[in-house]
C-alpha cells in the first residue's frame, strides 16, 4: 500500500469503530427504535451505510457485492430486493428494518470492511484518477468515490451514535 491507501484504510477503520460503538450491547428492539416516524433507527443506519459501502466498492472493483455473494441478503431477511441499499427509503421502509441483532450488523459490516481493505491493498495512486462513473459532471474518479463513501458512512455512523445517546446508552 501507499500513503493514499493507508489513509483510506484508516478512515474505513474509523467507520468500523464507530459502527461497533453504535451497536454493541444493544438489543433488537433498541436497534429498531426511531426517535419519531420520520427518523432512522440505529439498525437501519448501520445496515444502510454498510450496504452503500458494499455496493460502491463492488462497483469500482467490478465484483459482486458481499450482500449477495456471501448470503447476507438471506440472513437479514429484509423485505427488499437484493440490490436495495436503502437510498431514498420512506419511513415505512425504514420501519421494516427491525429484529436485527448487533452481532448480525457487526458481522456484515466486518465482512464489507475486510473486503474494502483487501481491495485497497491492490490500489495505487494512479488508480485514484481512474474514472469510475461518467453519470456526473465532472465524471467521478475512484478517489472521489472512495471519499464520498467515507463521508456518507461517517455521517450515518454519527447519526446512529446520536440515536443511541437518545436511548441513554
Amino acid at each position: 500500500m501507499n500513503a493514499s491507501t493507508d489513509l483510506l484504510v484508516d478512515a474505513f477503520g474509523r467507520i468500523r469503530e464507530s459502527v461497533e460503538d453504535a451497536v454493541t450491547g444493544l438489543e433488537p428492539d433498541e436497534l429498531g427504535t426511531r426517535p419519531d416516524d420520520d427518523a432512522n433507527s440505529i439498525g437501519w443506519l448501520v445496515w444502510h451505510l454498510t450496504r452503500i459501502q458494499d455496493d460502491h466498492l463492488a462497483g469500482v472493483a467490478g465484483t459482486e457485492q458481499i450482500w449477495t455473494a456471501d448470503g447476507w441478503y438471506d440472513r437479514f431477511g429484509l423485505p427488499f430486493s437484493p440490490d436495495d441499499t436503502g437510498y431514498g427509503h420512506s419511513g415505512k421502509e425504514v420501519a421494516a428494518v427491525r429484529d436485527l441483532t448487533a452481532e448480525l450488523l457487526m458481522d456484515y459490516h466486518g465482512a464489507v470492511h475486510d473486503n474494502t481493505v483487501q481491495y485497497l491493498a491492490g490500489v495505487d495512486d494512479k488508480d485514484m484518477k481512474r474514472v469510475v462513473d461518467r453519470a456526473w459532471t465532472p465524471p467521478v474518479t475512484l478517489g472521489v468515490r472512495l471519499i464520498s463513501v467515507i463521508a456518507d458512512d461517517l455521517q450515518h455512523a454519527g447519526q446512529a451514535a446520536y440515536v443511541r445517546g437518545l436511548l441513554g446508552r
